[in-house]
């Protein structure tokens, strides 16, 4: 599979966005496979770890978030469904459950229908190791101003703070775990 071709076909006209995109999505999977390696016990698929998470933000485009040179018409919540959906059209359900899965620490059917967020209500947690290890990682990056900065894991647990006490719980499962 060819990660790169689906993401040069819907991140190809907009330079800054198509750097924003790939620059967040390098140090993700940089990262999502260090852990993978540190930890050969847990049997992850290092392959799938890339291409997934090369894709996990494929849908950000058609979300509503200027701050990143992306102005689609939903709101940034919805873009792990999106992608999601993007890469089940690709024939990529394996690696769709890692875009629709990878917000926050995943997503409650109990969250979604409490925010009253345009999504369908199913669980969006990560199952699978794989899975868990890149949404972990992608807490570290931000694809705002601080492109280029790793948050510590301190950082990581304050921002987790904001949305609940799972979530913090979660990336402290996470931080045993993987890192």
């Amino acid at each position: 599979m060819d990660y790169q071709q689906i993401i040069d076909k819907y991140y190809s006209s907009d330079a800054e966005l198509r750097h924003i995109y790939m620059t967040h999505a390098r140090r993700v999977a940089d990262l999502a496979l260090e852990m993978s390696r540190r930890h050969p016990e847990l049997s992850m698929n290092e392959q799938f770890i890339e291409e997934a998470a090369m894709l996990h933000d494929i849908g950000i485009f058609l979300t509503d978030a200027p701050g990143i040179r992306c102005y689609g018409t939903m709101p940034y919540i919805c873009h792990g469904h999106l992608g999601a959906e993007l890469l089940r059209t690709e024939g990529l359900p394996q690696h769709a459950l890692v875009s629709e899965r990878h917000t926050g620490t995943g997503l409650t059917v109990e969250q979604i229908r409490a925010k009253g967020w345009p999504l369908p209500l199913v669980d969006m947690r990560p199952q699978s190791l794989e899975e868990q290890v890149i949404c972990f990682a992608d807490k570290f990056y931000s694809k705002t101003k601080h492109l280029y900065e790793a948050r510590s894991f301190e950082q990581v647990k304050a921002s987790m703070a904001k949305i609940s006490e799972a979530s913090v719980e979660r990336v402290e499962q996470w931080q045993r775990l993987f890192g």
